[in-house]
């Protein structure tokens, strides 16, 4: 694909002369480039140290990691040519491949990953993924063993691209802040595209990397994420042919636009790992709602469908619980708490609020069809059942969080996301350790139940998957009783990519994956 005709034209020119900078762009004769739309604005591209999906994209592409998963939850080699975990669940012994450098020549070796995995344990805000990780063992340079203080299921999937890049130990380990390295900007890995340019809030280049481990790979010679804040202008972009691919789109209207573009094809595939839930949380310790029966009310008065089907065009799906729906864990027998305002109003006067209440709902300011729209239909919906809203606006981000993880609020809205395995983003929400005031995204509904941390802190540990499904089963059926959150939907990610693209990044983690075989076809 030529870039730079792509990206020129009186289109181009007139809705996107400051988004879009093409002068510079260089022509390939094979590969070609892939122009990835975002509106994410990453700090760096350093996954180890930094979470989320601005990171993820550009360091999955930069970086390897020991595994990488299929579209049907399976580790597949990638750094590691073989792994065995123990009978007793206690180790896992990996062997690296012996072809695998890093961008600058060096060779990946056993010490590059110890390195890497104690880095993460010890910077990454996902403090469980390699919580149970006790010594790091390489007694060759192609051989890992990692070492648990308790069997850890979910430690193969913790080894994915989008949670455990490879770093190289001879560059990052010079004893400065890893938060702060000044290489977390402009890293060497040894993934199949190495960094060319970054400018913040702009653009990343990546350019492919021609001594990639991986025969045949990458497929493309470029990468350009464009960072694009005006979601307007990347639509344009899109059905312009001057962007190729669009993920993490969530906006009903938008959605809906570029499936009417006949050189685009829109799928919602690509996030099950993701795992991304739009909820409304309770404050289980507020006089009002701690009372279980006002908690199920509210339940019985919020129709899931109106809000899936109506409110989000049809573009999102319900969601009935904590974990993901699209989850090998999650369990299709729980209750829906299908719409009954008798049983609300009934439940209401139970709990001794007959004659009504007032409550105060807070939502995340910017995505408003998830947050702020909800929020008024909560508005309107509970007044049915005698609840008088107030919807509290935030003017920025720290201040809604700085609300919720503070614990001054009532009800809020609030997205969350699974990230693969539930030690990894389910037990934060709902083990009683982990109520910590000022920490947003922990367990902020102040919810406590023994039994729910005993079953999650034996999920955490269970080898046998059949018995974790049933661990996670009975977990589920009795928060979605206590409900300290009822769930609404799964954000409605969406990617938007150029029909021609072949292998378009639709596996579990999506764009958060090495685009390695990613193609252009005709």
């Amino acid at each position: 694909m030529n870039c730079m005709s792509r990206l020129m034209g009186a289109a181009a020119g007139a809705a996107l002369s400051v988004a879009f900078s093409v002068a510079a762009l260089p022509v390939f004769a094979d590969g070609g480039t892939l122009v990835l739309g975002s509106t994410q604005t990453p700090r760096h591209l350093n996954g180890a140290v930094q979470s989320g999906i601005a990171t993820a994209v550009p360091s999955t592409q930069i970086f390897a990691s020991l595994l990488r998963y299929d579209e049907s939850w399976q580790p597949q080699p990638y750094l590691a040519k073989s792994w065995e975990m123990a009978e007793d669940g206690l180790s896992l012994t990996l062997q690296l491949v012996d072809n695998a450098t890093f961008h600058d020549g060096a060779p990946v070796t056993s010490a590059d990953v110890a390195f890497s995995i104690e880095t993460i344990k010890e910077n990454h805000p996902f403090k469980t993924m390699f919580a149970p990780v006790s010594e790091i063992e390489t007694p060759d340079p192609h051989t890992v063993i990692i070492h648990l203080s308790k069997p850890h299921p979910a430690l193969l999937l913790a080894l994915s691209p989008a949670l455990a890049p490879v770093l190289p130990k001879h560059l990052f380990d010079d004893g400065q802040d890893m938060k702060s390295h000044p290489l977390n900007s402009l890293p060497v890995g040894s993934g199949p595209f190495m960094v060319e340019e970054f400018t913040a809030g702009e653009a990343i280049v990546l350019k492919r990397n021609p001594n990639f481990f991986l025969e045949g790979r990458p497929k493309l010679d470029e990468i350009i994420i464009k960072i694009v804040p005006d979601t307007s202008s990347l639509l344009i972009a899109m059905e312009n042919g001057e962007a190729d691919i669009f993920p993490f789109m969530q906006g009903s209207q938008n959605i809906r636009r570029l499936q009417k573009a006949e050189n685009l094809d829109v799928t919602s595939e690509g996030y099950a790992a993701v795992g991304p839930i739009n909820w409304l949380a309770f404050n289980t310790q507020s006089p009002k709602l701690s009372d279980v029966r006002v908690r199920q009310a509210i339940a019985y008065a919020v129709d899931r469908d109106f809000i899936t089907k109506a409110l989000h065009r049809g573009v999102s799906a319900q969601q009935r619980g904590p974990i993901i729906e699209s989850s090998p864990y999650f369990d299709d027998s729980i209750p829906a708490y299908d719409v009954d305002l008798d049983k609300a109003n009934a439940l209401m006067a139970e709990a001794g609020f007959g004659d009504g209440m007032a409550l105060t709902i807070d939502y995340i300011p910017g995505p408003n069809e998830q947050q702020l729209n909800l929020a008024e239909y909560m508005k309107s919906q509970l007044k049915k059942i005698g609840i008088d809203i107030t919807v509290r606006a935030a003017p920025d981000f720290p201040t809604w969080a700085g609300r919720v993880g503070g614990h001054d609020f009532e009800m809020s809205m609030d997205i969350v996301f699974n990230w693969g395995d539930p030690v990894i983003g389910v037990h934060r929400s709902y083990l009683s350790d982990n109520i910590r005031k000022g920490v947003i995204w922990s367990n902020t509904q102040q919810y406590a139940s023994d039994k729910v941390d005993a079953l999650l802190d034996a999920a955490a540990v269970e080898l046998d998957e059949d018995k974790r499904r049933a661990l996670y089963g009975e977990f589920q059926q009795i928060v979605a009783g206590d409900l300290p959150v009822y769930w609404i939907n799964a954000l409605p990610y969406h990617t938007s990519y150029d029909k021609r693209l072949q292998n378009a990044p639709t596996g579990i983690w999506g764009t958060m994956h090495p685009m390695d075989q990613v193609s252009w076809g005709e």
